[in-house]
C-alpha cells in the first residue's frame, strides 16, 4: 500500500511540473544592436505584445551596439532554455559563435530588420527591402537635381541593412556621371555620432547638394549640424525609417526624404514566423517587407505622430 501510496506521488509529481511547464508557456528571446534607436523600441513592442497575446513571455536585452556583449547575450538566453530568439545583429559577421550556440542548442533564431552573414545558422529573415530603400532615395534624388552634384554618405557598414541601403544608392550615383560621391563615412546609425561627423563634412565639402543616410537618426543629427552651421538650404537629405521625427523634419521642409519601413509589421511577421517554426511549418527565409519613400508630397497620407 505505501508502495502504491508513493508510486501516485511520484505520478502526481510528475503530472503537475508538465502542467507548471505548460501554464509558463514558451519563452522568448530578443536582442537588437541598441535599445537608443526608438525603430527597435516600436519593433520590441509589436513582438511583446503578440507573444503576450499568446499567453507566453519576452526577455529584451540591449547590447548597446558591442557586438561581443551580443554574443554573451544569446549565449545567456541559450543557457536560459529560450524557445526561440529573435535577433537584430551589432556586426552580421561577427555575431557568428551566438549564432552557432543557439543552432547547436537546436533554439531558431529569427532575423528581424536585418540578416546575418551565415545566414544557414538562422531559422528566417523578415527585414525591409533595403535595396530598394536605397534606390527610391536615388531617384527621387535625380528628379530633384538634374544638374547633379557632390553626395555625402553616412552609412553603418557592419550591418546588413546598411550596406544594402548604401549599395542601391551608390549605384543610381555611379550610373550618373553629373554626381560624385564627396565622402562616405560611418555614422554607426546613431545621432550623436553623425552629427560631429557633419560638422567637419560641412568643413571639408561646403557645396555639398546631397546627403544620404543610413537612417533617421543620422538624417537628424546631419540636420542639427547643417542648421548649426546655417548650411542647410539647399541640401537635399535622405533617411531611412519613416519616424515620426523625421516626417515631422519633411513636413517643416528640413528633410527631402525618408524610405519608410514598418517596425510593427516586422515585429508581427517575426512573431508569426516564430510560432509557425516552432509548430514544425516551414516558411520562406527571406520574408522581405516593401518600404514606401514618403516626401513633402504624400507626408500627410502617413501622419508625422506614430510608425507605420
Amino acid at each position: 500500500m505505501k508502495k502504491l501510496f508513493a508510486l501516485f506521488l511520484v505520478v502526481m509529481l510528475v503530472v503537475c511540473s508538465a502542467c507548471v511547464a505548460s501554464a509558463q508557456g514558451k519563452k522568448f528571446g530578443a536582442t537588437y544592436m541598441t535599445m537608443n534607436n526608438p525603430f527597435f523600441g516600436v519593433m520590441n513592442d509589436a513582438i511583446k505584445a503578440a507573444v503576450e497575446a499568446n499567453g507566453d513571455t519576452l526577455i529584451t536585452l540591449d547590447p548597446a551596439l558591442d557586438a561581443v556583449k551580443q554574443i554573451s547575450q544569446i549565449e545567456d538566453m541559450v543557457a536560459q532554455g529560450v524557445d526561440a530568439i529573435f535577433l537584430n545583429p551589432v556586426d552580421w559577421q561577427a555575431v557568428a559563435p551566438g549564432l552557432l550556440a543557439a543552432h547547436e542548442a537546436g533554439i531558431p533564431i529569427i532575423n528581424v530588420d536585418a540578416a546575418v552573414y551565415d545566414e544557414d545558422y538562422v531559422a528566417c529573415i523578415v527585414a525591409s527591402d533595403n535595396l530598394a530603400a536605397g534606390l527610391v532615395c536615388g531617384e527621387d534624388m535625380l528628379k530633384r537635381l538634374p544638374k547633379g552634384g557632390k553626395a555625402v554618405i553616412l552609412g553603418h557598414p557592419t550591418t546588413k541593412t546598411g550596406i544594402d541601403r548604401i549599395a542601391n544608392f551608390k549605384k543610381v550615383v555611379e550610373e550618373h556621371p553629373e554626381f560624385t560621391i564627396a565622402i562616405e563615412d560611418s555614422s554607426e546609425g546613431q545621432l550623436e555620432i553623425a552629427m560631429p561627423k557633419m560638422e567637419n563634412i560641412i568643413q571639408a565639402v561646403p557645396d555639398m547638394a546631397v546627403v544620404m543616410c543610413v537612417n533617421d537618426p543620422t538624417a537628424l543629427g546631419v540636420i542639427q549640424a547643417l542648421r548649426a552651421a546655417n548650411a542647410l538650404e539647399g541640401v537635399l537629405i535622405y533617411g531611412v525609417d519613416g519616424s515620426p521625427d523625421a516626417k515631422k523634419m519633411i513636413k517643416d521642409g528640413m528633410m527631402t526624404g525618408t524610405a519608410a519601413q514598418s517596425p510593427i509589421n516586422i515585429g508581427k511577421i517575426g512573431v508569426e514566423m516564430a510560432y509557425k517554426i516552432l509548430a514544425g511549418e516551414k516558411v520562406e527565409k527571406h520574408v522581405p517587407v516593401p518600404v514606401t519613400l514618403i516626401t513633402a508630397e504624400n507626408v500627410d497620407e502617413f501622419g508625422v505622430e506614430n510608425w507605420q
